[in-house]
């Protein structure tokens, strides 16, 4: 039975890494800073590792007898005065040259889709600078490029909740986002494939207006979306890189392009968006309060 190391274990996408794994049956070893915040995969791991990829002591021997390093370590927003070079990429690193010293097989990354044309960016300049050292590595590996999650598709969701949605343009920039099931399996084959490298976008081809739409249908609310002319997020972001740091620029700068260009990779999986809005929906309407009278 192959070992398999999964850093990233408590985000979005690890959990379903994780549950694909142990479908398969895989052995896992999860890598987390708190072990704690695994409690829900429990079932599924076969180990939990505690360790900061920021400090390379504490992953002294966390790869040992591992076959396979997957990682989705990365940060969307800064915080404990950390950069997007010290977790993307240099902690990425920390783990590589462990995997490295252990003599692990091959090691995946979860990159991005396009990151070539929004290299300007802070957060993917990080990340391919560990992308370029990981294929400069030696190491057999494979980047997964993603065009993004169902996860980050809650935003909109949340401006339908709140009444109102915001589209840059027309909203007719097209993208196909995936489900973290859909990705996890193609990680997970990832480990036998040859593939060094491949973009993976989810079944459907939406443009933001329909992906806000299809917000509103799951509300059952009538669909009220603002469209925001496109020169508006030019003064956005001068602004804001003219007087705040890269920590509150950053992930504004991020959302802000990625959502003024087309994010169409090949078409992979089965699952669909508008019935995660509907799952999310209904998650919302059960962690609602109840009225004092009803409690």
């Amino acid at each position: 039975m192959k070992k398999i190391l999964v850093a990233g274990a408590t985000g979005y996408l690890g959990g379903h890494i994780i549950r694909e794994l142990k479908r398969q049956h895989y052995f896992v070893r999860a890598l987390a800073r708190n072990t704690t915040k695994l409690k829900q995969l429990r079932d599924d791991i076969d180990e939990a590792v505690e360790a900061e990829v920021t400090k390379p002591e504490t992953l002294d021997g966390c790869c040992q007898e591992i076959d396979t390093v997957i990682s989705s370590i990365g940060i969307t927003r800064q915080k404990d005065g950390l950069t997007y070079m010290d977790i993307d990429y240099q902690a990425n690193l920390n783990l590589l040259k462990e995997a490295q010293r252990s003599g692990v097989r091959k090691f995946i990354y979860i990159f991005i889709f396009n990151a070539e044309k929004i290299s300007k960016l802070k957060i993917i300049a990080a990340k391919q600078k560990f992308a370029e050292a990981l294929r400069q590595s030696g190491m057999d590996y494979c980047l997964v490029k993603p065009t993004g999650f169902f996860s980050d598709m809650d935003e909109f969701l949340a401006m339908a909740q709140k009444g109102s949605a915001y589209l840059f343009g027309t909203g007719n920039f097209k993208m196909n986002p995936i489900d973290g099931t859909d990705l996890a399996k193609a990680c997970v084959a990832a480990i036998e494939n040859d593939e060094k490298e491949f973009d993976i976008g989810g079944p459907e081809i939406l443009t933001h207006q329909q992906i806000a739409e299809a917000a509103f249908k799951v509300l059952h609310e009538p669909a009220r979306i603002r469209h925001i002319p496109l020169i508006i997020k030019n003064i956005v972001l001068f602004l804001l890189h003219t007087f705040t740091r890269v920590q509150t620029y950053g992930p504004v700068e991020f959302l802000m392009t990625v959502l003024t260009m087309d994010m169409v990779a090949p078409p992979y999986g089965s699952h669909k968006l508008e019935d995660h809005f509907r799952e999310k929906a209904a998650g919302m309407e059960t962690e609602k309060p109840l009225h004092k009278h009803q409690r």
